[in-house]
């Protein structure tokens, strides 16, 4: 099963400050990740500062090589297809997680060992908004899971997990990241 493309609608002003429609069509930028087959990204939009500058045009931020986290005080929204688990990536995808994320910007964001519940564990420093619009994950963090359906969302503050997909369907979620910053106690925490 596959889901319909993203439409995006992007506003701006003219030269006078009216509003008008910047673009008005699909994606431009949509990865398939290799090392999970059947996942893609769906590159939205994204920030680079808080507060963000407005202006009367704007160069689309996606295009470009896709990045797994935000800048620190930037803003990223995408849409992301995740496939049913499969028995090979169960027990063969930890060898290939380095350099799948290394290949969405951030090598160091995998955290997956040998015991591991799942071979995409991983995180990044940011406030993760995710939103299922269809399907079903599980959510799978150091210590408990919780299951997600079309509706559900989770705040991810800056924790280890993964996204496993146990339903044998497709599911879409939709994620809006906020770069975002450990406090020195937690910090210390997790380089331990």
């Amino acid at each position: 099963m596959s889901f319909p493309d993203i439409y995006r609608v992007v506003t701006g002003h003219d030269e006078n400050g009216n509003a008008i429609i910047l673009e008005n069509g699909p994606l431009n930028t949509v990865m398939d990740l290799e090392a999970v087959p059947g996942t893609k990204f769906h590159e939205v939009w994204n920030t680079s500062d808080t507060p963000a500058p407005i202006t009367n045009a704007q160069t689309d931020p996606t295009i470009g090589p896709v990045v797994l986290p935000p800048m620190k005080a930037g803003t990223r929204i995408r849409f992301v297809d995740i496939p049913p688990d499969t028995e090979e990536f169960l027990t063969q995808g930890k060898g290939k997680m380095k350099d799948m994320f290394s290949k969405v910007g951030d090598e160091d964001a995998s955290t997956v060992k040998g015991d591991s519940p799942h071979p995409l564990m991983h995180r990044t420093e940011s406030v993760d908004y995710g939103i299922v619009i269809e399907g079903e994950l599980t959510l799978i963090v150091d210590n408990g899971e919780a299951i997600l359906k079309p509706g559900s969302v989770v705040i991810q503050r800056g924790t280890n997990h993964a996204w496993a997909n146990r339903s044998g369907k497709m599911c879409r979620i939709l994620f809006i990241l906020i770069g975002g910053q450990y406090d020195d106690q937690l910090a210390n925490a997790l380089t331990k």
